[in-house]
């Protein structure tokens, strides 16, 4: 194809840029298949969720955490680079409620994660270094290995859901109890060797979202029900009823996509020849 001359100074000509069509299975119109880009953008969003939320459940409590305290002025389990464990007051909340709570401080984040083999967790500090609890029921976080002393078991509280204990290898409870020294301005005293339970071995956990067993599968939910109209007809093709849409975008939550589209291919050959 021959193009046309230009000379300098003319005016370009716009390049029309696609239309990216959103995702919703709504679009009818012919045309080749819809851009994936807003399926890509959306499972990004969800893995880069920082949001906080409470744990429900024992099993939740994984990835990034923050044990928050039951002392008068909310607090939060913390340890600083020398592995010192202390309880530091939380600042960033709504109200003064602890179940909004989230960290200000690098100090009071928790790395939890399962111990392959047993029903316990660890707790890993911002400085690389677990949470320990010995004989004595003294906290630390100086070890970088795990052992027995750095396992905990995170047991529901009886009385009020979604709040826990943690057990350790002892079988005693971390607890939080009013200062002894009359210098110290922190809010309370934390240690691991309360005998039973106690107001101060009760405890929430804050957790960010994107870790969260329900909040995850939710999402995975919702984006497996991301695909447009046109992908299904493409799959069956030919034109879906609305109903026939439902009926896949239900199958690709529940896991039975590939049979209902080999049932509504069935039934379209029947229609053509029966």
């Amino acid at each position: 194809m021959v193009k046309p001359l230009s000379f300098k100074g003319d005016k370009k000509p716009k390049k029309r840029k696609r239309a990216v069509e959103a995702d919703n299975g709504d679009d009818d119109g012919p045309g080749p298949g819809p851009s994936s880009q807003p399926q890509k953008v959306h499972r990004e969003e969800d893995a880069n969720d920082d949001s906080w939320v409470s744990a429900d459940a024992a099993t939740d409590v994984v990835g990034p955490v923050m044990i928050v305290l039951p002392t008068d002025e909310p607090s939060a389990l913390a340890c600083d680079p020398t592995g010192k464990v202390f309880a530091l007051a939380i600042e960033n909340m709504v109200d003064g409620n602890p179940t909004s709570a989230e960290p200000h401080d690098v100090r009071m984040v928790w790395v939890a994660n399962k111990v392959s083999g047993t029903d316990s967790v660890r707790f890993k500090g911002h400085h690389g270094r677990h949470l320990a609890c010995d004989k004595l029921g003294f906290l630390s976080a100086t070890s970088e290995a795990v052992s027995p002393l750095e396992c905990f078991k995170v047991v529901a509280a009886a009385g009020t859901s979604g709040t826990f204990q943690l057990r350790t290898l002892g079988e005693t409870l971390v607890t939080v109890r009013p200062n002894s020294s009359a210098r110290s301005t922190a809010p309370g005293e934390v240690r691991g060797d309360e005998g039973g339970a106690t107001p101060g071995t009760t405890m929430r956990i804050r957790m960010q979202a994107r870790f969260k067993p329900k909040l995850k599968a939710s999402k995975e939910d919702k984006a497996l029900s991301r695909i447009s109209r046109r992908e299904l007809e493409d799959a069956a093709g030919r034109r879906l009823e609305e109903d026939e849409v439902r009926i896949l975008k239900r199958a690709r939550r529940e896991g039975d996509y590939h049979e209902r589209l080999l049932d509504l291919k069935v039934k379209n050959r029947h229609d053509k020849f029966g």
